[in-house]
C-alpha cells in the first residue's frame, strides 16, 4: 500500500502536470493536517510541497521568457504593417539601433497609476530585458528623461552617481552588462509617452550629433505613436458599435418575437380550460418542446420532445425553481421555471428552446410560465389540489394544543376524504442545512403522493401518513429527502396512531425522539421511537435516570459544577477519540498536558478502575443520558421541569 507521501507526490506530479493553482498544493497539505499525518510525515509533505511549488514557479518564470520571446518574434513579422502600435514601436527600436550602431534598443510607457514603467518593445540580443519586465518608475535613468523632457546619457550606467539608483533596474542592467545607455522622451505636444533607450556593452561617450539625431527621432517617433494609438482607438470604437448595434437590432427582434407569443399565449389561455393548448403552441413558436406539471407533480401537457425525466429528476428540478423563484437552466440545456400566482406555488414548466432563441437564456421560460400560470389558477381553484391548505389547517388542529374535541376532527377530516381511524404515522424531518425553500416543496408533493397531510415549521417538516411502520416511513423520508437537499437530514418517527388524541402523542413522541437522536449525535440519520429501545426506555419519566447518572458520574459533574472546569466535556472527547489523550486535547483545542492532568483528576473522583469496559461503558451511557437528560427538560413547560426536579425523578 503506498504511504501518503507516496500518493502526495502523485498528486504534485499532477499538479505540476495541470499547472494547478498554488492553492492545490495548499490543501494537500492541509487535508492531511486535519486528517490527523504525524509530525514526521507532515515535514515530509511540506517539503514536497514547497520543492513543487519551487519547481512550479520555475516554469511559470520560464513560460514568461518564452512569452516575451515569441512576442518578440511575432512583432518582427508585423513590420510590414507600419500602422500597428506594436509593428511602429518595432520600427522605431530596429531603426534607433541601427542608427547609433549600439547593441541594444527598447522602449519603455509609464504605468501612472501604479508608479512603475513596463518594457513595451526591445530590439538586440537580450537576456533579463524582455518585453513586460516591470521597473521601478521613480529611479533610473528614465526618471531623469521624463522628470525634464530632454535626452540623458550616460557612458558608464552603474558608475555614474548622477543618477538616482535602483536596486531592481541595476540588476538588469549587470545582467546584460550594460554600459553606455541614453534615453530620449517620446512625447507629443509636451505630453510624455514613453522613453527610447539605446544602449551598448561597452563605454562609450555619446557623440553631439548622436544625441541630436536621437532627440529628432524621438519627437518624430511621438507623433507616429499618438496617431498609431488613436487609430487603433478609433478602430475598435467603430469596430464595437458595430457589434453593438448588431446584437442590439438581433436581440429587440427576438424579444418581439417572444412578446408577440406571449399575446397569443394569453388568448389560448383564456380560451382554454388547460394548459395544453399554450403548451403546444409554445413548443411549436419556440422551435423546442415543454412539459407542464401541477403543484403534486402530475404531468398536465406535453408538446415536443423532451428528456424522459424520473420523478425524482423532476421533484429535484421543481424544488429548485420554486425556491429560486426564477427559471433555472438543467444540465442538458433546459429550462425549468415556477409557475406561481403571488406567493401559491401552482406548477413547474420544463421548456426547450430552439437554437436561435438561446442567448435570450430565461426570458422565455420566464414569460410561458407566467401565461401558464392562468389556466392553472383555475384549475387550482376548481380541483381537489385546493383543498391543500384546509389540509395544512387540519394538521395544524391536530398537533395544536390545547386540541379541539377529537369527534370535530375526526368528522372534519371524513369531509376531506381523510379517514383518522386509519393507522398513521407521524415523520419529522431536520434539515441539518439551510433548505432555501426547497422543504416546504417537497413536503407538498410528498404527501400528496403519499394521501398524507404536511407541516412546514421553524425548519422542521412534519409528515401524517397513512401505515402502521414508522421505522419504515423516515427510512423512507430519509432516502429521498437527503439527495434532493444536497445535505444531511435527521428524521425522526412515532406511530402508529389511530385517533385525533393518539396523533397528538405520537407528533410529541417524534420530537422527542428527534432531541434523543441530537443529543446521541445520531444527525443525518433516521430513527423511530421504538428504535430508541434501551434508551427510550431510560428516558421515561417513572424511571430513576436521574440516579443512575448522579451514581455513575455524580463526582464528576459536582466537581464541574462547583469549580466551573470541564472534566466531563473532557471525558465525552476522550470516549470519542479512542481513549486517545492526544486526540481529546487536539478536539477540546487545549494542551495534551491538560488533558492527562484532567484524566488524573478524574481517576481521583471516580476511582483507578474508571477504563475498565464495564466501568467505562456506564460512564460513556451516563454521560449521554445526562445530556439526553438535559435536552428534555428543556422541551417541557417550567412548571412541569420544576416539578421533576423536586421528585428526582
Amino acid at each position: 500500500m503506498q504511504s501518503r507521501t507516496e500518493m502526495a507526490a502523485f498528486s504534485v506530479l499532477e499538479f505540476l502536470a495541470a499547472e494547478a493553482p498554488v492553492q492545490q498544493f495548499e490543501d494537500l497539505v492541509e487535508e492531511a493536517r486535519q486528517g490527523g499525518v504525524r509530525d514526521e510525515e507532515m515535514a515530509r509533505l511540506e517539503r514536497l510541497k514547497r520543492l513543487g511549488l519551487s519547481i512550479r514557479s520555475q516554469a511559470r518564470r520560464r513560460q514568461q521568457r518564452e512569452a516575451g520571446l515569441a512576442a518578440l518574434v511575432d512583432t518582427a513579422r508585423d513590420l510590414a504593417m507600419p500602422y500597428d502600435l506594436d509593428s511602429l514601436l518595432k520600427v522605431i527600436t530596429r531603426r534607433a539601433r541601427l542608427l547609433i550602431g549600439v547593441d541594444m534598443s527598447y522602449i519603455s510607457y509609464t504605468d501612472e497609476k501604479e508608479g512603475y514603467v513596463y518594457i513595451r518593445t526591445s530590439d538586440g540580443h537580450t537576456s533579463t530585458l524582455s518585453v513586460g519586465l516591470r521597473l521601478p518608475g521613480a529611479e533610473g535613468l528614465g526618471s531623469s528623461v521624463l522628470r525634464n523632457p530632454s535626452p540623458f546619457w550616460t557612458a558608464d550606467y552603474l558608475a555614474d552617481e548622477r543618477i538616482s539608483h535602483s536596486k531592481a533596474i541595476d540588476e538588469v542592467v549587470r545582467a546584460e552588462g550594460l554600459h553606455a545607455i541614453m534615453g530620449v522622451p517620446l512625447s507629443h505636444r509636451n505630453h510624455p509617452l514613453g522613453v527610447l533607450y539605446v544602449a551598448d556593452r561597452n563605454i562609450r561617450q555619446f557623440s553631439t550629433d548622436e544625441i541630436a539625431l536621437m532627440s529628432s527621432l524621438g519627437d518624430l517617433a511621438g507623433v507616429a505613436i499618438e496617431k498609431a494609438q488613436l487609430l487603433d482607438q478609433a478602430s475598435a470604437t467603430v469596430s464595437s458599435l458595430e457589434q453593438h448595434t448588431s446584437l442590439t437590432e438581433h436581440r429587440l427582434h427576438l424579444t418581439h418575437e417572444v412578446n408577440e407569443l406571449q399575446s397569443r399565449l394569453i388568448e389560448l389561455a383564456l380560451g382554454s380550460s388547460d394548459a395544453s393548448g399554450p403548451a403546444r403552441e409554445a413548443a411549436t413558436r419556440l422551435g423546442g418542446a415543454a412539459r407542464v406539471y401541477n403543484a403534486t407533480g402530475t404531468l398536465l401537457a406535453a408538446a415536443g420532445e423532451l428528456p424522459g425525466y424520473d420523478e425524482s429528476t423532476v421533484v429535484s428540478a421543481s424544488m429548485d425553481a420554486h425556491a429560486a423563484r426564477t427559471p433555472l437552466q438543467l444540465p442538458d440545456g433546459s429550462w425549468v421555471a415556477p409557475i406561481c400566482a403571488g406567493q401559491t406555488g401552482l406548477g413547474t414548466l420544463f421548456l426547450r428552446t430552439g437554437e436561435r432563441l438561446a442567448e435570450l437564456a430565461a426570458e422565455p421560460a420566464r414569460l410561458v410560465a407566467q401565461v401558464l400560470a392562468i389556466p392553472l389558477l383555475l384549475e387550482h381553484n376548481r380541483s381537489a389540489v385546493a383543498v391543500g391548505q384546509v389540509d395544512d389547517e387540519l394538521l395544524d388542529e391536530l398537533l395544536a394544543t390545547p386540541q379541539r374535541p377529537p369527534q370535530q376532527l375526526v368528522l372534519r377530516a371524513r369531509r376531506l376524504g381523510i379517514d383518522l381511524g386509519r393507522p398513521h404515522v407521524v415523520v419529522v424531518a431536520r434539515p441539518e442545512g439551510e433548505a432555501h425553500g426547497k422543504l416546504a416543496t417537497w413536503s407538498s408533493l410528498y404527501a400528496h403522493r403519499q394521501s398524507g397531510l404536511k407541516r412546514v415549521q421553524n425548519g422542521l417538516a412534519v409528515l401524517l401518513l397513512p401505515g402502521t411502520d414508522p421505522a419504515a416511513a423516515a427510512r423512507a423520508v430519509l432516502e429521498e429527502l437527503t439527495p434532493l437537499l444536497g445535505h444531511q437530514v435527521t428524521v425522526s418517527s412515532a406511530g402508529p396512531a389511530s385517533d385525533p388524541t393518539s396523533v397528538f402523542h405520537s407528533h410529541q413522541e417524534a420530537l422527542r425522539c428527534l432531541d434523543v437522536m441530537t443529543s446521541m449525535g445520531a444527525t443525518g440519520r433516521s430513527a423511530s421511537a421504538a428504535e430508541l429501545g434501551f434508551f427510550g426506555v431510560l428516558l421515561a419519566d417513572n424511571h430513576d435516570v436521574d440516579g443512575f447518572v448522579d451514581s455513575t458520574i455524580g463526582p464528576v459533574l459536582d466537581y464541574d459544577q462547583q469549580r466551573m472546569t470541564e472534566l466531563a466535556r473532557t471525558l465525552i472527547a476522550y470516549f470519542e477519540t479512542g481513549n486517545s489523550p492526544t486526540y481529546a486535547a487536539q478536539q477540546l483545542h487545549v494542551h495534551t498536558n491538560t488533558v492527562a492532568r484532567r484524566l488524573e483528576r478524574i481517576s481521583e473522583l471516580l476511582g483507578a478502575d474508571w477504563q475498565k469496559p464495564e466501568r467505562a461503558f456506564e460512564i460513556q451511557l451516563a454521560l449521554r443520558l445526562s445530556r439526553i437528560r438535559r435536552a428534555l427538560l428543556a422541551r417541557r413547560p417550567a412548571d412541569e421541569v420544576d416539578e421533576v426536579e423536586r421528585s428526582g425523578s
